[in-house]
């Protein structure tokens, strides 16, 4: 990865009046994707329409409507496996199939277009389609559903195969699981439901888990004695019931279910066909990038991917430095640099230099949409520094959010800034705010802090079910490292602070002095 940011500056740098259509990187917009690649654009196409059938095979089954997404997962493509390993660990000799990450500047994933030789489809693809299956079930599938099936679903589905007229094939093998299946010991079903994948004890056990997650998602989907299982245990779990009582109550003896998933295994398993093509709907538009956006995706991609490390991020601020003295009159570039910045540690971040390069990127672009966030978070900051939280000043940190929100609607991160400045103003959030948040968490509930907050917002409106629905799909994620159990501990305390309240309250009705 360093040697390809290098290789972008050093072009940059002798080149820097370079022409469009002499841009390596390509740009793909569709119905549900904006995808950047450095391929060719047949290859580029041919992935997207893909994609796009993904898509439409995921609606197909959980009977989600099509049309145009308004706020677009955006997906990377590098080249190599270990380009995709340098941004997802910042570590030389790393090489993985891709990521996913859903972080503060929204969700992206990163895919690479090696392909591999082995059995069944492509490993990049297989793990796009994985994590494309957890982005698409937190922003459409409104339930809590367990680690396990999360997992297993994810790879039932990643092995998804289109014929030439777009027909899918679902639920074929997972070879990449055939070590941990076959050659680590055996999870028992009891286990399987109740522990994460985090909870293993090492790289075999945690492959097992995958493998047994998916054997016995595939059972259960693919089994007529089991049929209508799944579903059961999946409104017994959203009722609340607890894991290992709601599975022996759906799926009879576990010690049963054991020996009927091992011998599962030694099966051939079948698959779904579809009989009706998965339908590409809209256009696929691809077009190059201008030699500035061209010259910054690397560190875009290195900023966004470093965004949880904080000496990843100060490797990335010197290079976006000189980006912006060879094309200072790029707006994105200004903007970078200032995310950059704001990025790093409290204790090491300068908020100043942050400030400069915010407004030159509005100089440049005033509509700029995150830029205009960014300058509201930067003023909010001097003034909680100053302790000022009086009405007129804060509204100088929303002027540039609702420019924002105003620039570009369906953009979730200006409502969700817009809602926090009322927390960080120490004041209760207005109607108004109030109504962004939900509008944010519709378009991005898969943002963990949108998610949080919504479920608060709704506790605090008394609609405590809604609140706890929301927690439960944090709490039952097979990595969310027991942020949602907490969240699910304060909103319960805060239903039975208020139902105690409203006991006393009736207690004493009618009551003088």
């Amino acid at each position: 990865m360093r040697h390809w940011i290098a290789a972008a500056l050093a072009v940059l740098l002798t080149a820097a009046l370079a022409t469009p259509a002499s841009a390596r990187w390509l740009r793909a917009d569709t119905n549900n994707f904006i995808i950047y690649s450095e391929g060719s654009e047949k290859s580029l196409r041919s992935f997207s329409e893909n994609l796009q059938r993904f898509d439409a095979t995921l609606r197909h089954r959980f009977n989600v409507p099509g049309g145009a997404e308004p706020n677009r997962l955006t997906i990377y493509l590098v080249e190599r496996a270990d380009e995709a390993g340098w941004l997802a660990s910042g570590k030389s000799g790393s090489s993985i199939a891709g990521f996913y990450l859903a972080g503060s500047d929204g969700a992206f994933a990163v895919s690479n277009r090696e392909n591999d030789e082995g059995r069944g489809t492509p490993a990049a693809q297989q793990t796009l389609f994985h994590e494309y299956a957890h982005h698409f079930m937190k922003r459409y599938v409104p339930a809590a559903f367990p680690a396990w099936f999360i997992e297993g679903f994810a790879e039932y589905v990643s092995t998804v195969d289109f014929s030439r007229e777009g027909k899918a094939s679902i639920g074929k093998p997972v070879y990449r699981r055939a070590y941990g299946l076959l050659e680590m010991p055996k999870i028992p079903v009891e286990q399987l439901i109740t522990q994460r994948p985090d909870a293993m004890r090492s790289s075999g056990m945690a492959d097992a888990y995958y493998g047994r997650s998916w054997l016995l998602t595939h059972m259960l989907y693919s089994d007529p004695n089991r049929q209508g299982q799944l579903l059961a245990y999946m409104q017994a779990i959203n009722r609340g019931e607890e894991a290992v009582e709601a599975a022996r109550k759906t799926f009879g003896d576990l010690g049963q279910l054991d020996k009927d998933l091992n011998r599962y295994l030694n099966r051939s398993l079948a698959y779904v066909a579809l009989h009706e093509p998965m339908k590409v709907e809209g256009t696929i538009a691809i077009a190059p990038l201008a030699a500035a956006e061209d010259a910054l995706i690397p560190l875009r991609l290195e900023r966004l991917s470093a965004q949880y490390s904080p000496e990843r991020m100060a490797t990335v601020r010197p290079a976006l430095q000189k980006l912006a003295a060879v094309q200072p009159g790029d707006a994105g570039t200004w903007y970078e640099l200032a995310a950059a910045e704001w990025g790093m540690d409290k204790d090491k971040r300068d908020l100043a230099a942050a400030r400069a390069a915010v407004d030159k990127a509005i100089a440049l672009k005033p509509d700029h949409v995150r830029a205009n966030v960014l300058l509201g978070r930067l003023i909010a900051v001097g003034l909680d520094e100053k302790g000022d939280y009086s009405a007129g000043a804060w509204s100088a940190v929303r002027k540039p959010i609702m420019l924002a929100n105003r620039t570009n609607p369906d953009d979730p991160i200006p409502l969700y800034a817009y809602f926090q400045t009322f927390s960080d103003q120490g004041f209760r959030p207005t109607d108004m705010a109030l109504q962004g948040l939900e509008k944010a968490f519709i378009l991005e509930p898969e943002n963990v802090s949108i998610r949080i907050s919504q479920a608060f917002a709704l506790a605090n409106q008394a609609r405590f079910n809604e609140a706890i629905g929301l927690a439960e799909s944090v709490a039952f994620d097979p990595h969310d490292r027991g942020q949602g159990q907490s969240l699910l501990d304060q909103l319960e305390a805060m239903r039975a602070s208020r139902e105690k309240t409203f006991i006393r309250t009736e207690g004493t009705e009618g009551v003088t002095d």
